[in-house]
């Protein structure tokens, strides 16, 4: 038999779906106190939690029998990952069942800011004041709806925005262009593209250093005069001191704003306009949605429990003795240079090849799961790990090759790793362990060097001639970017260089785009690891 007990408020649908498994005993206690509650679950094998309890060191402390912990939602920021996975224990969550509680959501808040029915139904119901030509409104027809991350939200917003008879442009680059166009949408390249040429635009995105203030100052003064802007993915996607300004000056004709990036957010000087509709975190709160993530979360608890499977786990341990001493230290240089390769690409991904050479070659399995994890944190709004990779790898078409290593070497345990991406370009990688803690990268795409995969790094290949690097350095000096390590590979069959700049700060693009002037620069990017 096993223990679930249900620590929040979750639908009597998904507790039904418990209650009706033989083996399972539910207990319920959501209305105790919350500080008594951990004291209560030493014998507990699962937990059903929302937001409302927090799942720290201590709490798991009492939990001497623990499992499976299911979170009733997305977020997991009341669960101390870290300890849930040093003790064994699997944490769910449900990343599927608000999707369309927050896709109706972003489309209330973009006819709110195209017919300001907030504001009429205020004056008409407690001003009495019935004035039909203050309230003259635009349409959603014809309008060009600009769609930045077309995950699952983003793609029923576009679905939808087109039954109005909308244009849909997309800015992704982590997806395959069929994607938007299989659903008559236009995928765009650039994120300049879109910023140009919408008249409402909506993110739908992570929120990742790179997706961090993606709209600022310079993004707003590229968009049309009366643009749309709507968030209700994450706070912390716009800038929100420059949609004030764009507010102020006029630039943006109504702003839908669901989520802030310092919640609860009571206050805010966005509130001073008119034209700012507001909702305090709403997206996923409708009684359907509540349903089906109770639903959801209850199958997956007990799917956890009799080992059948963990789809929607945001954590997992990983069992040392099924991975060699050289393994284990290839693994954590497995996901970042994963991580690497979709930093520095910022395409979709087709294809993940990997070629293990050497004692390593037995733990290709783990190897090229920890490589998909590095791929996949920075391209999906979920939590990924080493369970549900599988899962998100399938489900947006990248396929994964495990590949016998047949080149001569020096190596004796060496990855290398095969991006394909984009209209067949590729990308390979080779890293190496000399020691412990010293794993390093040994050379890419023929380019020989060593360095180690971490902080800040400049990626700029040229053609190979005197006097670039030597501007490359002056351009950062003049910013005040200091360079903590710098290593370059050539090729003379090529003539060209490679070079891996590491810096003390993160480089703005701007700088980049000035390095990229100098006569001989092919091409640069910036990776964070």
């Amino acid at each position: 038999m096993y223990k679930v007990v249900v620590c929040d408020n979750i639908s009597e649908k998904g507790i039904d779906i418990l209650k009706n498994e033989k083996d399972i005993v539910v207990e319920i206690k959501s209305d105790l106190d919350k500080k008594e509650l951990p004291k209560q679950l030493g014998d507990a094998d699962a937990i059903i939690t929302r937001s409302s309890t927090t799942v720290d060191k201590e709490f798991l402390s009492y939990c001497k029998n623990l499992k499976v912990i299911g979170r009733a939602g997305v977020g997991v920021d009341n669960i101390d990952l870290d300890e849930a996975s040093k003790k064994g224990i699997v944490v769910l969550n449900m990343p599927t069942g608000n999707t369309l509680a927050a896709t109706e959501h972003t489309m209330t808040h973009m006819l709110n800011c195209l017919r300001f029915m907030p504001n009429a139904n205020y004056e008409l119901k407690y001003k009495h004041i019935w004035d039909r030509k203050k309230w003259m409104g635009i349409e959603l027809f014809g309008k060009t709806v600009g769609i930045i991350g077309m995950g699952r939200i983003g793609t029923q917003v576009a679905i939808r925005a087109m039954s109005f008879g909308a244009k849909v442009i997309v800015y992704d680059p982590y997806i395959p262009k069929e994607k938007a166009t299989r659903i008559g949408a236009k995928i765009v390249d650039k994120l300049d593209e879109l910023i140009e040429n919408a008249d409402i635009i909506t993110i739908h995105t992570p929120k990742t250093d790179e997706t961090y203030n993606m709209i600022s100052y310079d993004e707003i003064k590229k968009m049309k005069n009366g643009v749309i802007l709507i968030n209700c993915a994450r706070g912390g996607l716009y800038n929100e001191d420059a949609l004030y300004d764009g507010l102020k000056s006029g630039k943006i004709r109504a702003l839908g704003i669901d989520v802030f990036e310092n919640e609860p957010q009571p206050n805010h000087p966005l509130f001073e306009f008119d034209n700012v509709f507001v909702t305090p975190h709403l997206g996923a709160n409708t009684f359907e949605s509540q349903i089906r993530v109770a639903e959801g979360i209850a199958r997956s608890v007990i799917d956890a429990l009799k080992g059948r499977g963990y789809e929607n786990a945001v954590n997992i341990k990983m069992e040392d003795e099924e991975i060699s001493e050289i393994g284990r230290q290839f693994l954590g240089l497995a996901e970042r240079m994963g991580s690497f390769l979709s930093q520095y690409t910022k395409s979709f991904i087709k294809c993940i090849a990997i070629y293990p050479h050497g004692e390593i070659e037995k733990n290709a399995n783990s190897l090229m799961l920890f490589t998909t994890v590095g791929v996949l944190k920075n391209i999906v709004d979920e939590h990924v790990n080493y369970v549900n990779a599988p899962y998100l790898i399938e489900e947006r078409g990248i396929k994964t090759q495990i590949k016998p290593f047949e080149r001569s070497t020096e190596f004796k345990n060496l990855l290398v790793i095969d991006i394909e991406y984009d209209d067949d370009k590729h990308i390979e990688i080779g890293g190496a362990v000399f020691e412990p803690n010293k794993a390093r990268i040994v050379f890419m795409d023929g380019f020989d060097m060593e360095i180690e995969l971490s902080g800040n790094i400049i990626v700029f290949k040229n053609h190979d001639k005197p006097g670039i690097i030597g501007k490359v350095g002056e351009i950062l000096g003049r910013h005040n970017i200091n360079i903590a390590d710098f290593r370059l590979g050539r090729r003379k069959d090529l003539g060209e260089a490679l070079s891996f700049i590491k810096t003390d700060q993160e480089v703005d693009e701007n700088i980049l785009k000035e390095i990229m002037q100098i006569d001989g620069a092919i091409s640069i990017a910036k990776v964070k690891l």
